[in-house]
């Protein structure tokens, strides 16, 4: 039997996306939302409250950068995503990230997250949050493809955001291949 829980921001997996920006000042700024995913063949949605330093950011730079935070790069993840651009605009150097310059969108790529969204700001929605971006580039580390040339999620090793528990978990178990069985 199952249990209801009533109307909560609740999914599984739910991806930990480091949100780049640069600020009115060009200071690179990150954010950790986990609220977001693909909504379009080459659209990505993603929750920001109107009140962060990156919602005022999208403003004046109409671009911005989806990292995909792994297990290596956790705690710096979790930190951009508990302290305020807005109060702290030296965040990201406290991470120790090292921030480069995206060549597609005016965003900055943070190196040592292993795979990147590069996105231009089709709308924000302050009222409901919703940023939707058109994704004009994915860039990843070579460290994380196979021997076939594809992604590789477990070379990648995300993690995924626990909302009920408030706690991160790594993804990479390969447990079958899709499409194998054509009857049950």
């Amino acid at each position: 039997m199952k249990k209801n829980l009533g109307a909560k921001a609740i999914l599984y997996p739910m991806p930990v996306l480091v949100v780049g920006t640069y600020d009115e000042n060009g200071v690179a700024n990150a954010m950790t939302a986990a609220w977001g995913g693909i909504s379009e063949e080459t659209e990505i949605t993603i929750c920001i409250s109107d009140e962060h330093k990156t919602a005022k950011n999208l403003e004046v730079h109409k671009g911005f950068t989806v990292g995909i935070a792994d297990v290596a790069n956790m705690k710096a993840a979790d930190f951009v995503g508990i302290v305020s651009g807005n109060k702290d605009s030296a965040k990201v150097e406290k991470t120790g990230w090292t921030v480069e310059k995206s060549s597609f969108v005016d965003a900055p790529i943070f190196a040592e997250l292993p795979m990147v969204l590069e996105c231009e700001v089709i709308s924000y929605d302050a009222p409901s949050c919703r940023l939707i971006g058109r994704i004009v580039n994915v860039a990843a580390d070579e460290r994380v493809f196979n021997e076939d040339g594809k992604l590789d999620i477990a070379k990648l090793n995300p993690i995924t955001y626990d909302p009920m528990n408030h706690t991160y978990h790594a993804i990479g178990e390969c447990v079958g291949k899709a499409f194998a069985n054509s009857k049950l």
